[in-house]
């Protein structure tokens, strides 16, 4: 059985720079992701506002130039599902798929996953018009017709910014009002480009190689509709990836790990840092300072014991 100062959960942004961080203060330190390193950014066709890329970089090509800048400084990495994890003693023990190890310290960056609509067509034409991210890909809708599913405040605020790119944005929303702050709402209604579709629910999403429109319900009337719209954003919520860690470090009412400023959770020893941890801004630069500063507090930690 192998023992490490630090075990991160978790290969993107923010798991991947805690293991750059990590292993430059020289601590033996493993990542371990299920996927694809560099998480849920190597789904974004593009990304225009990391710093340091002026034209731009695809999501896939950062996620491996951050992989290999980790990896330069000594950084262990394995692919594997971790399927139990506890606190054993004053170490903690993570098993995985094919065996587990110890670490003394852990970071979990574990992220979260778009609430989808759930309907016909949603998961086909996803990077095809279905995008779950006004601020990666609005740019890409500029002068054409878009609408955002939801009535929170991410929804409304997705409008906003879309209304600087698109023609026409419409928000569908499944009641009579939004849930959205007051001054974020008297904002939305005062643009004239922002249209309502409201006591509305999306149906299924038609189109072959891009989306062509959007079948709607009225959930009062029973009356159907097709919405044409080149754009469907979806902002109905984010389900942290945190249910490993229920009962063990505090959690918000959404399940998001609850840290304080330097990314420590509830427990001694365990810190979160990326999209799974309560405020998070859901950026890749957020998440990347999320990271440095896990492995900071990490190596604290440590160097305190």
């Amino acid at each position: 059985m192998k023992e490490y100062e630090v075990a991160i959960i978790g290969g993107g942004p923010a798991g991947l720079t805690a293991g750059l961080y990590a292993s430059r203060y020289g601590l033996s330190t493993i990542l371990i992701e299920r996927g694809l390193f560099g998480g849920q950014i190597v789904n974004a066709g593009y990304v225009e506002n990391y710093p340091g890329f002026p034209e731009g970089v695809s999501g896939m090509e950062l996620g491996r130039l951050m992989y290999e800048q980790a990896s330069r400084f000594g950084l262990t990495s394995t692919v594997g599902e971790v399927t139990g994890f506890k606190h054993a003693s004053d170490k903690f023990e993570i098993t995985m798929d094919d065996g587990f190890i110890t670490a003394i310290s852990v970071i979990i960056a574990t992220g979260s996953n778009y609430r989808k609509i759930g309907v016909d067509g949603e998961t086909r034409l996803t990077g095809r018009g279905v995008s779950y991210c006004a601020t990666c890909d609005g740019f890409l809708f500029k002068n054409k017709d878009v609408a955002v599913v939801g009535g929170g405040d991410t929804a409304v605020t997705d409008a906003l910014e879309l209304s600087q790119h698109a023609g026409k944005v419409y928000i569908i929303h499944r009641r009579d009002q939004l849930r959205a702050s007051s001054v974020v709402q008297k904002l939305a209604f005062s643009i004239p480009k922002i249209q309502f579709k409201w006591d509305s629910v999306v149906e299924s999403l038609e189109g072959q190689d891009k989306l062509s429109h959007i079948n709607l319900k009225n959930v009062k009337s029973g009356e159907k509709s097709a919405l044409q719209v080149d754009g469907l954003f979806v902002a109905i919520g984010l389900i942290p990836n945190s249910a490993l860690f229920m009962g063990l470090v505090e959690m918000d009412q959404n399940n998001n790990i609850v840290t304080d400023e330097s990314m420590r959770t509830s427990v001694p020893g365990i810190f979160s840092a990326g999209d799974v941890r309560r405020n998070s801004a859901r950026q890749v630069a957020t998440a990347v300072g999320d990271g440095a500063t896990s492995a900071k507090s990490a190596f604290s930690f440590l160097k305190e014991r």
